[in-house]
């Protein structure tokens, strides 16, 4: 059985994790609506990623012998001024989403909870590179964006992302 507080907070990331699909679902049909299926694409593929992640989650729990469970998942309610703001958005829930996996992983290492410490490594990279393609995005946008010919070929770069789902061992 996991520490009480470290489970506490996994399941609590769980349903963070699907809050940040609803999130970037928003901005995906934000986008969509604006023209741009690209910007659009990109966002869908970032909310299967979160999804993905909450499901690891689920079965670390699980297979830790803990129950799951879920709560009620907030309506996202962010308003989009311009065509940048959902960039913006990404970036700072990025670094909201951080900042819980890191109490997670302090929470486990203040228990001496190696197993937990190990599983959450790979998250704790993961946010890395969210935070940094997140940042990345922004500038892309700040460079190309308010030019019509390079909006439309950072949307076409967009539309061809791809996702492969998370291979780790829980």
């Amino acid at each position: 059985m996991l520490d009480r507080n470290v489970y506490k907070l996994i399941n609590d990331q769980i349903n963070a994790e699907f809050y940040s699909a609803y999130l970037y679902l928003d901005f995906s049909n934000y986008y969509y609506d604006e023209g741009l299926d690209g910007f659009g694409h990109w966002y869908d593929i970032q909310a299967q990623e979160e999804r993905d992640h909450a499901m690891l989650m689920r079965t670390y729990l699980q297979n830790n012998g803990e129950k799951v469970v879920f709560n009620e998942i907030a309506k996202p309610d962010k308003e989009y001024k311009s065509l940048g703001d959902p960039l913006k958005f990404g970036l700072e829930h990025e670094q909201y989403v951080t900042s819980l996996i890191n109490k997670i992983y302090k929470a486990a290492k203040d228990v001496d909870d190696f197993r937990t410490m190990q599983c959450f490594d790979w998250f704790v990279k993961e946010q890395g590179e969210e935070e940094k393609t997140a940042d990345d995005m922004i500038k892309k946008f700040q460079l190309f964006g308010s030019d019509p010919k390079g909006l439309y070929a950072l949307n076409q770069e967009l539309l061809t992302r791809t996702y492969a789902a998370p291979t780790l061992v829980l």
